[in-house]
């Protein structure tokens, strides 16, 4: 996905529809205007504390200096920009910075105090900052003799809006004044922070932002001293108390756990769990409704398609995000008569060198029945079906009215271009649609098989293209029906097709040879980077390793590669890729950005970091989960009262236990073993078991 500067964090605004805020197709349809690139200030190598709305960006060495991104955030707003830390007059030696959580940065340093005769400090200072700006700072003296050490903070902020910083347009540190036991910042929108201490300063010296204290230590002794960080609005002085704030409950996703043979499965889904927990946020006029931010921290706006992706990935680890996420994007579903009744609203998006901008409307339209439709094989319970039903029933009836033109779904115009991705997402909507008409009693399922039939067989005979090395899907045809040949990872979402009833995946859009050709292809070379799959081959025009549609490694689609390669059976191509990603994982200190470059791997190297990926980032963390499932390749059907487990027979990193998940609203563990055979351990009562 491309990071864009979008609203500022938490500050989300209705996409724009209609003529004046938009693109205008011939036929009269409105599409948000995509938004131009800018030059972010990377965040690549600091430590981002994430408990939405709240926003600690922090470099290693831990002070706050101001400088490009950092600061303290909340609701995309800095609270704070500078927090440097003196003792007896000079800063720190920083050690050590790093998570501890996904909400909270450790920060070591060491002094020497005067009268020191060798090298060895005497001083060390533990700083722990959290997202919400709370930091704990402890001297710790190891020196023989008692010490009496003046400790200063110096604190200051500009109240930028993410926006700006991102931009490079903050304007001036505010002028501070004194306030309680601490200092006071007021800008000219009426909007203040104030930073409280305790204990008390001894001196508060607004004119420089300074806060003093007298630290005295004896002899193995500690000193400490606790900051706090509160900003206020005009708009939350008169809301009436904790109206639309306070963070989601963690109970929307499980502690699933991983363990066995290889240690990195079980890390990395131990802190994309958690990653996946700090990105949560509620629906500001909807409070009660929390989806995944897209990243951080450039893309923490309104409900994305993104976030409906991730809620899919995330099934394993319950429903209720799922469907929280759908009721939101739900109320983006345009009413109004016409061709676009049903459709779901979302801005242009760059589609890489080759294509013009994608629709993110259409693709969640699309992902809408799937995503619910999953859910409902996952557990969802029946009050939440019944309720969201009604919206992918007109999503359903927009794929089936806007297919029945001529058998493809354009993306973003009337008359094309017509994108295999697209169709993809087509063919599995009307497939799992189908299936979800079917299990609610409605009629259609039969018109949308038919949809899916006709689609598949104009797909076979127009997307692929034939040539002596065996063939290759094409990425799009032309409104003109030129063929764009150009291949990349968007081949992987031909391989994702769904669950439908009994644990069965949907059929896909390709006959069997295609799918082996297809699998072939994204285990070359030229698409296999060694560290996950390439948004575009490496043979292709236009290839660029930090494209993020031209050939970058984006984690959901090396994710959706894996989980589909497996599913068919080519445990070869599937291994290598859920490999490198581990390998990934593991060189980001299992933090995944939601992309990286696609430079290929060398003996000793390391994936080099995309200067403007978010990170964490939702389809990141929640395509871990993705992948590290696909090695056991659970199935579940809670309506038929079933659950089955396909585990990948090559067994590729060894034994492993997954544990944690949850299957029809129950706790749910499986075993797979070195010789990849599966053992369901914890399932519902009364769930058939099948391996």
């Amino acid at each position: 996905m491309a990071p864009s500067p979008v609203p500022a964090p938490g500050r989300p605004t209705t996409p724009p529809s209609g003529p004046a805020a938009g693109h205008t197709s011939g036929a009269g349809i409105a599409f948000p205007r995509a938004t131009r690139p800018a030059e972010l200030p990377s965040v690549h190598g600091a430590l981002l504390c994430v408990a939405l709305p709240a926003l600690a960006v922090s470099a290693e060495h831990g002070q706050l200096t101001g400088e490009g991104p950092e600061g303290v955030y909340e609701a995309g707003r800095r609270l704070l920009s500078r927090c440097v830390l003196r003792v007896a007059g000079r800063e720190p030696v920083a050690l050590q910075g790093r998570m501890a959580t996904a909400d909270r940065a450790l920060f070591l340093g060491a002094l020497r105090v005067p009268g020191d005769a060798g090298p060895d400090p005497a001083l060390t200072v533990e700083r722990t900052r959290s997202a919400d700006g709370t930091e704990r700072i402890t001297l710790r003296s190891a020196a023989p003799r008692p010490l009496r050490l003046p400790v200063e903070v110096s604190l200051g902020t500009d109240l930028a809006d993410l926006g700006a910083v991102a931009s490079g347009r903050t304007g001036p540190e505010l002028a501070a004044s004194v306030h309680g036991t601490g200092l006071r910042w007021t800008g000219g929108d009426g909007r203040s922070v104030a930073v409280t201490a305790d204990p008390p300063p001894m001196d508060s010296l607004a004119a420089a932002g300074v806060l003093r204290w007298e630290a005295e230590l004896a002899p193995g002794a500690t000193f400490t001293l606790r900051l706090r960080v509160r900003g206020e609005s005009p708009a939350r002085a008169t809301a009436s108390p904790g109206a639309g704030s306070g963070r989601p409950g963690g109970h929307l996703l499980a502690e699933a756990r991983a363990e066995g043979d290889d240690p990195r499965p079980g890390e990395l889904l131990r802190v994309s769990v958690e990653d996946l927990r700090a990105l949560l946020q509620r629906d500001p006029a909807h409070p009660a409704d929390v989806y995944l931010a897209a990243g951080v921290p450039w893309r923490c706006g309104p409900v994305t398609a993104e976030a409906l992706w991730a809620a899919r990935m995330a099934l394993p680890l319950g429903t209720r995000l799922a469907a929280t996420t759908l009721r939101a994007l739900g109320r983006t579903q345009i009413s109004a008569g016409g061709p676009e009744s049903g459709r779901l609203r979302g801005p242009l998006r760059d589609a890489g060198p080759h294509l013009p901008p994608r629709c993110t409307g259409i693709e969640a339209t699309l992902a809408f029945p799937v995503v619910l439709a999953e859910a409902r094989r996952w557990g969802l319970p029946a009050a939440d079906l019944e309720e969201l039903f009604p919206v992918a029933e007109r999503c359903l009836d927009w794929l089936r009215s806007t297919a029945g033109r001529n058998g493809f779904v354009p993306d973003p115009e009337p008359a094309g271009p017509w994108r295999a991705e697209t169709q993809a997402h087509t063919h599995r909507a009307a497939l799992l649609g189908a299936d979800l008409l079917d299990g609610c009693g409605r009629p259609g399922g039969d018109a949308l098989r038919d949809v899916a039939r006709t689609l598949r067989e104009r797909f076979r005979r127009e997307f692929w293209l034939d040539d002596p090395a065996g063939g290759r899907p094409a990425v799009a045809l032309a409104p003109d029906g030129r063929a764009w040949p150009q291949l990349g990872g968007w081949a992987a979402h031909l391989l994702d097709t769904g669950l439908l009833d009994g644990g069965r995946y949907a059929p896909g859009l390709l006959d069997r040879t295609e799918t082996e050709q297809v699998a072939r292809l994204l285990g070359t070379p030229a698409l296999d980077s060694g560290w996950g799959l390439r948004s575009l081959g490496t043979k292709e025009p236009g290839h660029n390793p930090f494209g993020h549609r031209a050939g970058a490694v984006r984690v959901h689609e090396t994710a959706v590669a894996v989980a589909g390669l497996a599913a068919a059976g080519h445990e070869k191509e599937a291994a290598s890729l859920l490999r490198g990603l581990l390998d990934a994982a593991e060189a980001f200190t299992h933090r995944l950005p939601e992309m990286y470059a696609g430079e290929q791997r060398t003996t000793g190297g390391r994936p080099v970091p995309h200067p403007a990926a978010c990170r964490p980032a939702a389809v990141a963390a929640a395509g871990a989960v993705h992948a590290l499932l696909a090695l056991a390749g659970v199935r579940p059907d809670a309506p038929g009262r079933s659950v089955s487990v396909h585990p990948l027979a090559s067994a590729p990193l060894g034994a492993i236990r997954l544990s944690g998940l949850v299957v029809a609203g129950e706790p749910f563990a499986v075993r797979v073993g070195r010789l990849g055979l599966g053992m369901v351990e914890e399932a519902a009562e009364g769930l058939q078991l099948g391996v």
